[in-house]
């Protein structure tokens, strides 16, 4: 695990957490919405193995265990992921640079192949205009930003043909301009009864494990689940290419 595809961070502890429970379950919102803060957080992918191999060991020593139920989501997981981060970070303290962090010592550029790159760009392409056709009568204003992203992403294609080494982290960075622009439109268009029922909808999940997480860790929780509902609601992809697995 120490030589991980940084791109392919959400897989494997979604993987790896289906191994756990011993079920190939679908991750919900919420799920995912955990692994993006702890990708954001910067919180590298031996750690959350780690801290989710702690979560299981401590849930089966637990009344909700001896009962027969099996632990539902990664929310559990949340306080022992941070201590084995923290015991990471304290560890790493005076070792000089790591090559196995939360990000690439290098570009990464064989990562994917050109034709993946291409193919993932022309389907997003397509889904932002379809997602631009279907809010032109509702939301023209929505539409041009869904049209004008469409746009950038055509602009890569050239990057992605360039004869010279690709470099991953710089496409990364031009996808997460792309998306917090998009994720400013959304919440921009959002009725304030789509947000309210996206609330209602975190906090009924969240209520079980709300006790574990602090106030930050609930606040960045929050952002991310909005905005991966909001971008479904719209029928918008995600552009960065953690998305691309």
């Amino acid at each position: 695990m120490s030589e991980f595809n940084y791109f392919n961070y959400f897989t494997e502890i979604e993987e790896y957490f289906w191994r756990k429970r011993g079920a190939h379950l679908l991750v919900s919102p919420l799920d995912w919405a955990i692994v993006e803060t702890w990708q954001k957080s910067g919180i590298p992918l031996p750690a959350v193995l780690k801290g989710i191999d702690r979560a299981f060991e401590s849930y089966s020593r637990s009344r909700r265990a001896a009962g027969g139920r099996e632990m539902k989501s990664l929310a559990y997981c949340v306080d022992s992921v941070i201590d084995a981060a923290t015991e990471a970070q304290e560890a790493a303290a005076g070792a000089g640079p790591s090559e196995n962090g939360s990000r690439p010592a290098r570009s990464g550029s064989d990562a994917f192949s050109r034709d993946e790159l291409r193919n993932y760009f022309a389907r997003n392409s397509a889904k932002l205009l379809a997602a631009a056709k279907n809010n032109s009568a509702p939301s023209p204003d929505l539409a041009v930003r869904f049209e004008d992203a469409a746009k950038r992403l055509a602009e890569l294609a050239p990057i992605v043909d360039s004869p010279a080494a690709l470099d991953l982290e710089d496409l990364e960075r031009r996808l997460t301009i792309l998306e917090e622009k998009l994720t400013a439109a959304l919440h921009a268009a959002a009725t304030e009864d789509l947000l309210l029922e996206v609330r209602r909808e975190l906090d009924r999940q969240l209520a079980p494990y709300r006790r574990k997480m602090s106030a930050a860790q609930l606040a960045q929780l929050d952002r991310q689940y909005i905005q991966k509902r909001l971008f479904e609601h719209f029928a918008v992809p995600r552009l960065s290419l953690f998305y691309l697995t």
